[in-house]
């Protein structure tokens, strides 16, 4: 990697046209310093210039973004990726554009956020590009939006609460998506519907299977999931009310076991850890049902046909790079809470408790972590140094992360559990 000084930028936003990345690029203008050096890239220099005069409309009294024209050829990004320090990726869907991109900053030593949700690309990342991106010292971190970040540093900030408070390891967390108000983008809609048009079944099953994307194997006991929720979906917590099948939890899930095996697995969360995530409902009945339609819908993907028309009907609904407007999003909140169980050898196991909550926009709370974990790289040269380069995780980021979406109006809170 070349040294930060020879660089021209802090960081390159690319994609900065689509819905996310005006996200971004809003909340990089009201809330990054005001000396950041940064541009804005994608293929149209018309419509990046819209996307400069409407930041300069926002705050006039900072740097303005650099315009930066690029097409997605390796080329043409490799020139790009030299000229900052860290680039975030707002372009999807990403297993149809934005490997030649991650291959360009992982040769050329750049750091990279995205916000993917797609967990076969970014297996097949990991197997490309994560050798030669700790070769250079490139950080590459898929998944900082909604997939994944909530899901990683809660179970980060529990773990490591659980070790605090009890000196052992985490056995089990449990996450439950407890509230979630918002409307898919339709980038989104086209990501969600297009994985199947570029992954075989067979392509799919080895990026999802347990602990795919973990450099080791955890633990594949299903013992603490209860027969009736295999068979049903259904399961109650007592901490945590009524659960059932969580659309987003792939993702989830596999970015939480990377996160263990980059840790060293036993030696980070503990031997036995093990992650599941949730949706709230209000009774088993609700529950079951969701459960069955999740099932349902994805069987009805798989036959090309019937995806090709719901592809049509996402396209009508919001084209890619479209989305709910401000007045919309306004009333959107996220909230994700999840438990956690000490692994004790003893009757009742101590617990903690953790919570994740945004009141705001979710593509704007996506801008967020993307331009908030960008400042932990770009300010913290000792745990840059310390994580070295490859593909990593949100929580690998750890403290530094959530000090700073804790002050950007994140709430992110854990603690111990009275004993009983």
């Amino acid at each position: 990697m070349a040294p930060p000084s020879s660089k021209i930028y802090d960081l390159v936003l690319l994609g900065a046209t689509g819905y996310t990345g005006q996200n971004c690029a809003e909340y990089i203008t009201t809330s990054l310093p005001t000396n950041l050096k940064w541009a804005v890239s994608g293929r149209s220099h018309e419509r990046l210039s819209a996307v400069v005069e409407e930041m300069r409309s926002l705050n006039p009294n900072r740097i303005q973004p650099a315009i930066e024209v690029t097409t997605l050829s390796l080329e043409d990004l490799g020139t790009l990726v030299e000229k900052a320090r860290l680039i975030l990726n707002t372009v999807g869907p990403y297993h149809r554009y934005s490997s030649p991109v991650v291959q360009a900053c992982a040769e050329k030593g750049t750091h990279y956020l995205d916000v993917t949700g797609e967990t076969p690309w970014v297996h097949e990342i990991i197997q490309k590009y994560h050798a030669t991106a700790k070769a250079n010292n490139a950080i590459i971190i898929p998944e900082v939006g909604l997939e994944s970040s909530p899901s990683d540093l809660l179970a980060w900030t529990l773990a490591r609460t659980i070790a605090d408070e009890f000196s052992v390891g985490t056995k089990e967390v449990i996450a439950s998506v407890h509230e979630f108000k918002s409307q898919p983008s339709g980038g989104t809609l086209a990501t969600a519907t297009g994985l199947l048009d570029h992954y075989s079944l067979g392509e799919l099953a080895k990026s999802t299977a347990p602990w795919a994307l973990s450099p080791l194997k955890g633990s594949t006991s299903s013992a603490t999931v209860p027969f009736t929720t295999r068979l049903f979906g259904v399961r109650k917590s007592q901490h945590l009310g009524t659960l059932t099948t969580s659309m987003g939890a792939g993702p989830n899930v596999a970015i939480v076991q990377r996160t263990w095996g980059l840790l060293g697995g036993p030696k980070g969360y503990g031997p036995n850890f093990s992650y599941r995530e949730y949706k709230r409902v209000k009774n088993w009945l609700a529950g079951a049902i969701i459960h069955g339609a999740t099932g349902l819908l994805f069987i009805v993907l798989i036959i090309p046909p019937i995806r090709w028309l719901i592809q049509l009907a996402a396209h009508n609904f919001y084209a890619p790079g479209q989305g709910a407007s401000k007045e919309i999003t306004a009333n959107d909140s996220f909230e994700l809470r999840a438990v956690a169980e000490a692994d004790q050898n003893v009757p009742k196991p101590r617990k903690a408790m953790a919570k994740f909550r945004y009141d705001g926009g979710i593509y704007y709370m996506t801008g967020i972590f993307l331009a908030e974990a960008a400042m932990v790289l770009l300010k913290n040269d000792d745990l840059t140094e310390k994580l070295g380069g490859g593909v990593l995780t949100p929580a690998m980021l750890g403290q530094p992360f959530i000090d700073h979406l804790r002050n950007a109006g994140i709430t992110i809170e854990s603690r111990a559990m009275p004993e009983h």
